[in-house]
């Protein structure tokens, strides 16, 4: 059953776009004014039908997103992954080490459960924009971003469609 919802998985283009991947850009930069974190946001249809098959879940692909779009390379270690999962119908946010024993796990499920209530509503672009915003600040609550600070924007702002 999971490998025909793999197989047959609604192209993300078709949920988001790219007007919409245009305005969850300019929310994540926004979102970026307030803290000196980074957040990414990624959304993948399916997985290949080897990984599905190879047992590979949503949790495990959004750990090797996170390494592959380096969100882990900031310099105060406090970048954010937010990653959808479409055919498994699965909300990851995987968070760098510098959060670690500052934001607790219920603490980010609680974002997953505001994108998943818009997503069940059919708001796919409303999901993501209510994630943002609560994903930034849980990152603004420990790292905001002080007067005079010069922002360097270590990672793209742009939504990764993969």
């Amino acid at each position: 059953m999971r490998l025909l919802r793999h197989l047959f998985a609604m192209p993300s283009r078709r949920l988001f776009a790219a007007d919409a991947l245009q305005r969850i850009a300019r929310a994540i930069a926004a979102s970026e004014a307030r803290h000196t974190g980074e957040l990414r946001f990624a959304v993948e249809s399916a997985l290949h039908p080897r990984a599905v098959l190879a047992g590979m879940q949503a949790r495990d692909r959004a750990q090797e997103v996170f390494a592959q779009l380096r969100v882990w390379d900031t310099q105060a270690n406090n970048g954010v992954l937010l990653y959808l999962l479409l055919a498994d119908h699965r909300i990851e946010v995987v968070a760098d080490r510098g959060f670690n024993g500052l934001v607790t796990p219920e603490q980010w499920r609680g974002a997953c459960l505001l994108i998943e209530e818009r997503l069940k509503a059919g708001e796919p672009e409303a999901a993501v924009l209510r994630g943002v915003e609560a994903l930034s600040a849980l990152i603004e609550a420990h790292f905001p971003r002080e007067a005079g600070y010069v922002d360097e924007n270590e990672l793209p702002d742009e939504p990764h469609l993969l």
